[in-house]
């Protein structure tokens, strides 16, 4: 797989995470990264998928891996 990065404007670091909106549930997801670059979805580096915040009112579903 082809390395992807942060999709954050002036970050270089490896992309870790991909998030998507649900415009009409008033929710995002956060996961693991995507298997292909969606253009419709962001990914996102470990540090700006920490710092993630969404507009008040707004539910943030974050999937974890799970780990051996």
């Amino acid at each position: 797989m082809r390395d992807r990065l942060c999709s954050k404007v002036g970050c270089a670091r490896e992309a870790m995470s991909t998030l998507t909106y649900d415009y009409g549930d008033q929710m995002a997801a956060l996961g693991p990264l995507g298997r292909v670059d969606d253009p419709h979805a962001h990914d996102l580096c470990a540090i700006h998928a920490d710092r993630l915040s969404v507009p008040r009112g707004w539910v943030v579903v974050r999937h974890e891996t799970l780990r051996a």
